[in-house]
């Protein structure tokens, strides 16, 4: 309830606060001090390629970067939800 609060706030940009430490763990495991310095820089990581990409797309046009988080992260979920719940 609370992420779907942050994402219809902030927009869909907030998706990687939810998306970069589910990454995080699959890379670093358990251990926690690795997992929040790798959440922070997985989350950075990806708004700087989304950004890139949003701009880079078509010159004249910028396209959100919300929009291009949004199309990495609801695939990631889906697999996370048929991994986790066997859908």
């Amino acid at each position: 309830m609370l992420a779907s609060l942050s994402v219809s706030i902030a927009g869909t940009i907030s998706f990687v606060g939810l998306l970069a430490p589910h990454l995080a763990r699959m890379l670093f495991g358990h251990n926690h001090k690795a997992l929040a310095i790798g959440s922070a820089l997985i989350g950075a990581l990806l708004v700087l390629i989304a950004d890139a990409i949003a701009r880079g797309i078509s010159p004249p046009i910028e396209l959100p970067a919300g929009v291009l988080t949004s199309v990495i992260g609801a695939p990631y979920f889906i697999f996370l939800l048929k991994r986790h719940k066997g859908w």
